[in-house]
């Protein structure tokens, strides 16, 4: 085996290998947040550590996902479903409107994906609020600043939820090009 297919197994094995030991961690700190008697200091970094452990779950996930597409071991779940309900986000600073079509897609990872690409046009923006615009099988992504362009667009590699979603969506087919201020999405 070659180090090129060596190192996206690698990865895989990695993050399989540590989703244990964090589970472990996430699952004390979850049973402690939801016990009483602790001071507030305490229950502030109790709330802290489950945290930042689901945040490390979602990054393993996107970290396996990646290694699978670059393996060639990505096999999503395809079925029907409408773009205007692959954008929708429960993050309220996640605007979504338009008119949907129907696609044969991975809707889990794809809704995933965009929501990614929204959080990164976000974060690093800065600003306070992007807008998915659904047009059919076109979403569109607003405002994208010059500051995030090159996050979201995947030429800095500053974000791995961008750079993730990038490849699933590319792997399910669709098409992302920048423009501007916006970024078009395609499936």
């Amino acid at each position: 085996m070659e180090d090129a297919e060596r190192f996206p197994r690698l990865v895989s094995l990695a993050c399989h290998d540590l989703r244990s030991p964090l589970a472990t961690v996430y699952g004390f700190a979850r049973t402690l947040t939801r016990a009483e008697g602790y001071d507030e200091r305490t229950a502030r970094f109790l709330g802290m550590i489950e945290t930042a452990s689901e945040q490390m779950t979602e990054l393993l996930d996107e970290l396996g996902v990646a290694a699978r597409i670059m393996s060639g071991r990505f096999e999503p779940n395809l079925r029907e479903a409408d773009t205007l309900e692959l954008a929708q986000s429960d993050d309220v600073r996640i605007e979504v409107g338009g008119d949907g079509a129907t696609v044969e897609s991975d809707p889990d990872a794809a809704t995933s994906a965009l929501r990614s690409l929204a959080l990164a046009a976000l974060r690093h923006g800065p600003v306070d609020r992007v807008r998915w615009t659904v047009e059919g099988r076109m979403l569109v992504l607003a405002p994208v600043t010059a500051a995030a362009a090159p996050v979201v667009a995947g030429d800095e590699v500053r974000d791995l939820g961008a750079l993730v979603a990038r490849m699933v969506l590319e792997a399910l087919g669709a098409s992302l090009e920048l423009d501007g201020e916006t970024l078009r999405v395609r499936f």
